[in-house]
């Protein structure tokens, strides 16, 4: 199956006529047809009812909303890569964990579109170690996250530490006691993890943590992510170690209690040693690290 494939088809599909997709297309009636016979042979499933006006099958819909996502992420690469290619744009690509999302990081993303107003700025959501791979593969600029580890080839540095609060339900005993938890409290609770994939990940910071304190945890579930974690804390699953600016989350179901302990989870920025780019050179001084690019 290729685009010509996916734009004859939901071409077809959208006016619901042979004739009239066959003019909006600029191609004959008959070849059309055949490169629509071809799509179904090769899936091997019947995607249109030829009847008048043509409908859908069940696999016709799916295949047709699919598809329009596709075609129109196709157009979107084709008009940016035209508009780099023609120094119309500058691009800068920031990955990023969740949870920093509830930090500094939308104040840091504002000032720097600000500063730079003509540069495209891209988020994507990763792991930190999603982001290291990023890097390295040229896919990003620059990664927020909060493993802790060291690697030759990328500049790491630590922006904050942010202490760590329990997520609990609205009904939840703790919420009785009047006073912050330690993870000793929270031993007999069923402890919900994220992300469960890929590992090493902000999970295991939180096991770590456990260990120090010489708990053994009761693991309960581990999830993809902290929308995940808070929800199942709302229906009363488990509990869930956050750090404390999750609260800002603002669900009316779920209540944070700040641990009674020192511990705390950082957010660190990621960077490619051998990157000079002014804009990464921007966004560093506007985080409070100064002139740290190399």
């Amino acid at each position: 199956m290729d685009l010509r494939h996916l734009r004859y088809f939901t071409t077809v599909a959208a006016e619901g006529s042979f004739s009239r997709a066959a003019e909006k297309l600029n191609i004959a009636q008959p070849p059309l047809s055949r490169q629509i016979q071809q799509l179904e042979e090769e899936l091997g499933v019947r995607l249109l009812d030829r009847g008048r006006p043509i409908t859908m099958t069940e696999a016709g819909r799916y295949l047709f909303d699919q598809g329009l996502q596709v075609l129109q992420r196709v157009e979107e690469m084709r008009s940016m890569t035209t508009r780099i290619g023609k120094r119309m744009v500058l691009q800068f690509n920031i990955g990023f964990v969740a949870s920093t999302l509830y930090d500094t990081l939308p104040e840091l993303i504002r000032d720097f579109r600000i500063q730079v107003p003509d540069v495209e700025v891209q988020l994507l959501e990763m792991t930190t170690l999603e982001q290291i791979s990023a890097l390295k593969d040229g896919r990003i600029d620059v990664g927020f996250g909060r493993l802790r580890f060291d690697d030759d080839a990328l500049v790491r540095a630590v922006l904050r530490e942010e202490g760590l609060c329990v997520a609990v339900g609205a009904t939840h005993a703790l919420l009785k006691q009047g006073s912050k938890p330690k993870l000793a409290d929270l031993e007999a609770e069923p402890l919900i993890l994220y992300p469960k994939a890929p590992r090493p990940s902000y999970a295991d910071q939180v096991l770590a943590f456990y260990r120090e304190a010489g708990v053994t945890p009761r693991i309960g579930m581990e999830v993809r992510d902290v929308q995940t974690a808070l929800g199942l804390v709302a229906s009363g699953v488990g509990i869930c170690v956050v750090p404390a600016s999750v609260r800002r989350f603002g669900r009316d179901d779920v209540h944070f209690l700040e641990l009674d302990e020192a511990f705390s989870s950082p957010i660190i920025v990621s960077y490619r040693k051998n990157d000079t780019s002014p804009l990464l050179r921007q966004i560093t001084v506007l985080a409070g690290l100064g002139q740290s690019s190399p």
